[in-house]
């Protein structure tokens, strides 16, 4: 009786628990450093950020106008006031505004005390120093109240949070020049393979030119980590045994693509056990299943598979959340998005995969997924012109039109 070698077997890690034991390999960077606003961006803050102001310090105008005392103002007629001081923005009101009174003023600028609604000045007009104004039935419009983004000694951002342009400028406004934020974590990077050529070197009958370490090298450099390239080992243990130990001296996980399955020329797996300890090297998943995770001294190891698409993905949803831990990420797996399934698709139970597809407008709401035609791990283009990755769960082992499956954006993998 034959037997299915691409088959889940008992010694197979579910894709849950392959993630769960993989984190439990790192933790947070413990050293941490304070950076200019300007080199905070892609950092994950080590500390709280606590606001010792608020936000807007002071009520102030969001239009150019008139500030006035709503009980001055008609609901019916225009009402007329005589304008009694002037505020641009930055300047602060020479008094609190009288019963019967007007001021100008200016977008940004502090309101005076007494005034509780801001005119624009489009309905409006001056005439021999008075203003007339429109009527109005609600108080307080187009007035901004101090504290109503921030509030002094409120926890803005936690530790743990990665910083955007968003949460930058958010500090910004607190005046929170040089944040706390964890170490950059130091990744090294090599192929392994006797076929395998850079870009631009000979590539005689029988060799492919190696995309997989510039897909590892621009997706960790998207996240912030600084990168240390070795290039592409032969198949030689010895030289992939000096090399590992070299990469794990310096850096915080080390990332190889080709040779961890059970060939005779796959060396990777026997060399990270000399030196090292191999926690679980197969996963029910696809595409990826040889999949080498470990330690040497006190870097991480993870062996991913030779496909170019293999590697991507295994990247994507293993190597990208112990990146994330190790930087002091609170939340490190992604969040997907429930779309329709638009196909009909069979897979093994006991599996889970990753089909590559694209979304199309619904009909009620949700998008619709089509995947893309072909599922060989050896096409690169299908992760160039897919909308992301589709995610089958282990069980039904029939994917049928309109069932509801978790998709992941590749706009999300990249936050």
């Amino acid at each position: 009786m034959s037997r299915d070698a691409f088959a889940p077997s008992a010694d197979m890690l579910r894709a849950d628990e392959a993630i769960t034991r993989l984190l439990a390999l790192v933790e947070p960077a413990a050293e941490t450093e304070r950076v200019a606003l300007t080199d905070a961006y892609g950092r994950v803050l080590a500390e709280d950020v606590i606001s010792d102001r608020n936000v807007p310090p002071h009520d102030n105008s969001a239009v150019d106008g008139y500030a006035v005392r709503f009980a001055d103002l008609s609901a019916e007629a225009e009402t007329t006031l005589p304008v009694v001081m002037r505020i641009p923005a930055g300047h602060v009101p020479e008094r609190p505004l009288a019963p019967g009174e007007a001021a100008r003023i200016f977008t940004g600028a502090p309101v005076p005390a007494e005034a509780d609604t801001i005119i624009p000045q489009e309905p409006c007009r001056e005439e021999d120093g008075r203003v007339v104004l429109p009527p109005v039935k609600k108080a307080g419009q187009n007035l901004r109240r101090a504290g109503e983004d921030i509030v002094a000694g409120q926890c803005i951002l936690g530790a743990g949070t990665r910083l955007r342009p968003q949460e930058v400028g958010y500090m910004a406004s607190v005046g929170c020049a040089r944040p706390l934020v964890y170490r950059t974590v130091r990744a090294a990077v090599f192929s392994t393979g006797d076929e395998v050529r850079d870009p631009g070197a000979d590539a005689p009958p029988g060799a492919i030119y190696d995309s997989n370490r510039y897909v590892l090298i621009g997706l960790l450099r998207d996240m912030g980590c600084t990168v240390r390239d070795f290039g592409i080992l032969p198949d030689d243990p010895a030289r992939l045994r000096a090399v590992l130990q070299e990469a794990a001296a310096e850096a915080d996980v080390v990332l190889t693509s080709g040779g961890v399955s059970t060939g005779e020329e796959d060396h990777v797996k026997a060399v990270l056990g000399e030196l090292g300890t191999l926690d679980f090297w197969r996963v029910a998943i696809r595409p990826g299943r040889p999949l080498a995770v470990g330690r040497v001294g006190q870097a991480a190891f993870i062996g991913l598979p030779g496909n170019p698409v293999a590697v991507f993905v295994t990247f994507m949803m293993f190597a990208r959340p112990l990146i994330l831990k190790r930087m002091g990420l609170r939340e490190v797996l992604p969040r997907p998005v429930p779309v329709r399934a638009g196909f009909a698709f069979k897979k093994r139970p006991g599996r889970r995969e990753w089909l590559r597809a694209t979304l199309e407008p619904g009909d009620d709401g949700l998008p619709v997924a089509q995947r893309f035609p072909s599922e060989g791990s050896g096409i690169l283009r299908s992760v160039v012109t897919s909308h992301g990755l589709l995610a089958l769960p282990e069980d039904p082992a029939e994917i049928t039109p309109g069932m509801v499956l978790d998709f992941l954006p590749f706009e999300e993998l990249k936050r």
